[in-house]
């Protein structure tokens, strides 16, 4: 499948609406520097950390977009969701902040403080085998059974357009970016932040990272086709998604200038390297665009790069393992 020839479903006007729709709802997280990284790399390097967003990632920011611009009708009824983790964290809290009931489908084996912050926040979790169904296809029942619209965790305009306003603060707060290091999975996150970036920065490299393991928008990005990868195994929980969306996949080929992959060995380097040095939590899938800059040696050297940490919700007891 090749990517669709038709209008792109977000622009920098949707990024800025969805930043006034945030405004007092969603955490502006601080873009924090380090001498330490600035000298390894060479480069002067802004992360944006949204380990400290409301829930812990990113996701907050679309799925309050999305929810905030529900018909009454809907709110009434509820909302459906389907996530691997921090996107069920995301709208369980939007659902409470606004008054709207929501049913979570989530893989059995997410990690527990996910699982556990989904409920606490007042969600209802539909649990599913991930290596005998498909999430989309459980979501897909569950709505129409119980008629609840469905907030999907990337392939949504407002979701994408939320997710964006990320990349707008950092570069309001720190200034033109020459490069942009970005997390992908479905591709909703890095589609965002590549439309703030045209428009703040136009000279901004936006670069995808990945798991090699679940490479399946790097090959995308490369065949110009839409590739997937079922169930990776790798790290970064929240970066298996099958593939990118209909939405997201023109958006990614129209504004992204590259995507490289790193190994979860690679990742977990990352992960304890940011634990250590900035002293701040980021979970694997958030470390992604730091495992990039770190490790696949592009030319930043005496360059402004921002990196977006976007997660950090971390499992500890499975990041023991790897101590």
């Amino acid at each position: 499948m090749n990517a669709p020839d038709r209008p792109l479903a977000v622009s920098y006007a949707d990024v800025a609406a969805a930043a006034e729709q945030l405004a007092g709802h969603a955490h502006r997280t601080p873009a924090l520097t380090s001498r330490t990284i600035d000298e390894r790399t060479g480069a002067q390097v802004f992360f944006k950390c949204e380990n400290f967003q409301r829930m812990g990632a990113f996701k907050f920011r679309g799925a309050y977009n999305a929810m905030s611009r529900l018909a009454p009708d809907e709110r009434k009824r509820g909302v459906l969701a389907y996530s691997s983790g921090n996107h069920a964290q995301a709208v369980a809290l939007a659902g409470k902040l606004l008054g709207v009931r929501v049913t979570i489908v989530i893989p059995a084996d997410a990690p527990a403080v996910k699982l556990d912050a989904t409920r606490g926040y007042g969600a209802e979790v539909v649990l599913y085998d991930k290596h005998k169904e498909v999430r989309e296809e459980v979501a897909e029942r569950v709505a129409r059974e119980r008629e609840l619209p469905v907030i999907p965790p990337f392939d949504h305009p407002h979701v994408i357009a939320g997710q964006g306003t990320a990349a707008k603060e950092l570069i309001e707060d720190s200034g033109p970016l020459d490069y942009l290091f970005v997390p992908v999975s479905g591709g909703g996150l890095i589609s965002g932040c590549a439309v703030a970036a045209s428009h703040l920065a136009p000279d901004c490299k936006v670069i995808g990272v990945e798991p090699e393991a679940g490479d399946d928008a790097t090959r995308s990005f490369r065949t110009k086709s839409l590739q997937s990868c079922h169930n990776p195994d790798t790290i970064a929980d929240g970066a298996r998604t099958h593939s990118l969306g209909r939405l997201t996949f023109p958006l990614v080929l129209r504004y992204v200038s590259d995507m490289v992959t790193v190994s979860d060995a690679e990742l977990v380097k990352s992960v304890f390297y940011l634990w250590e040095r900035m002293k701040i939590i980021v979970e694997p899938t958030g470390a992604l665009g730091a495992a990039g800059l770190f490790e696949r040696g592009l030319p930043v050297a005496d360059k402004r790069v921002g990196v977006i940490l976007s997660g950090g919700n971390v499992d500890l007891k499975l990041m023991a393992k790897y101590f």
